[in-house]
């Protein structure tokens, strides 16, 4: 982990998961595939959750009063339980199915979208069931690959949630399954020294990239901010596909 190449990578990725914990959902999941031009997934992986979890602090403090709280509340019980489905067969499930689906979830997801631009215009009470079995998938993929967001999509999306609101209930969300993929990132041996370290340079630039991601989506317009994040979970999708098909 050094060289112009390796630190260009890693702070492009550090901008990114700063981005989305600022209220750009979606682009944070590029952050692992820009890293891991430089290293492996795997370590990517490790060496960002800490710098996802530095992002998201001030991510809760940007958004601490614009976020549905029923939402949050499924998140938490639903991705609890995908968190640990994904420790505890973290041994035997392939990284590369996992990307694959979550690829196809997102693309599908995306492309309905795109058909149907007003199916997400009405506000809607978040659904239990629906609630619960997307959290749950989005905990299981973000623990795999931080790959959580698409399924998370297809459950808040078609809620018509306000930009603001949309944006701090996904980045609360995802602060609380950080937050709780710590302890699994621990034991399976992910949080390095060194990863901790290359992290510890990284956090102001996500930091900064977090106050960045939170101006833009204040300018934003409604309708350009939502189609922003249906087009970057397209793209998102589109890469996870290919990366799913030749790793």
């Amino acid at each position: 982990m050094d060289g112009g190449f390796f630190w260009s990578m890693a702070v492009l990725a550090a901008v990114l998961v700063g981005m989305s914990k600022g209220g750009l959902p979606v682009v944070g999941m590029l952050g692992v595939p820009v890293l891991s031009l430089a290293i492996s997934p795997v370590t990517a992986a490790g060496l960002l959750l800490p710098v996802f979890v530095v992002s998201d602090m001030c991510g809760l403090y940007a958004y601490r009063r614009a976020f549905d709280a029923r939402v949050v509340g499924l998140v938490v019980v639903g991705a609890t339980v995908g968190v640990g489905l994904g420790w505890n067969t973290a041994r035997v499930v392939s990284e590369q199915a996992v990307t694959l689906l979550v690829g196809f979830i997102g693309l599908v997801f995306a492309g309905f979208l795109v058909v149907r631009p007003n199916a997400a215009a009405v506000r809607r009470r978040a659904g239990t069931l629906p609630g619960l079995f997307w959290s749950t998938v989005a905990g299981f993929t973000s623990f795999v690959s931080h790959a959580g967001a698409p399924p998370y999509q297809v459950f808040v999306r078609p809620l018509g949630l306000p930009k603001a609101v949309f944006a701090g209930t996904a980045t609360i969300s995802f602060a609380y399954v950080n937050a709780i993929k710590l302890i699994p990132y621990y034991a399976l041996g992910q949080l390095s020294p060194d990863n901790l370290k290359v992290a510890a340079v990284l956090g102001p630039v996500a930091v900064v990239a977090v106050l960045a991601g939170v101006r833009v989506v204040r300018v934003l317009p409604e309708r350009r901010f939502f189609q922003l994040v249906t087009a970057t979970l397209f793209a998102v999708s589109v890469k996870l596909i290919w990366d799913g098909l030749t790793r």
